[in-house]
């Protein structure tokens, strides 16, 4: 399995099916304390909407509520970021897990209990993304 980061996100390839590291990510997520409050279906609603076709992608929003509870009362802004989102979606034949990075999310914000509260949730979407390790 392979990482990938950038500046704003952290990218992981799986050997698993598309519905193999959606169940992961679920249990996972779960396990570190999020909950999933939201699923979009990128590739069908672009189908619907458009008549286009896009690879197989999924969205879902997952939600911490003790962090999310510690950054809104910190800076209520930042609910502009939230829920976190973490991206399945198939690259060529390949599953590939995006999810933001909060570290980089924080230095925005420049609040340090916002730096506190990415950093806790820096260390549990690593964990989820550890998860994916067959």
């Amino acid at each position: 399995m392979q990482t990938n980061a950038n500046a704003y996100a952290m990218i992981r390839k799986t050997n698993l099916s598309f519905d193999e590291t959606v169940e992961t990510l679920r249990t996972a997520l779960t396990t570190q304390g999020f909950g999933v409050l939201s699923e979009i279906d990128v590739s069908a609603t672009l189908k619907k909407k458009l008549d286009a076709e896009y690879p197989r992608t999924l969205i879902l929003g997952a939600c911490n509520p003790s962090l999310a509870l510690r950054a809104l009362t910190a800076i209520p802004d930042i609910s502009v970021f939230l829920p976190c989102n973490l991206v399945v979606r198939m690259d060529g034949e390949q599953v590939e897990v995006a999810v933001i990075n909060p570290l980089v999310m924080a230095e925005m914000m420049h609040h340090s209990e916002i730096d506190a509260v990415a950093q806790d949730a820096d260390a549990r979407l690593r964990n989820v993304l550890d998860a994916l390790n067959p």
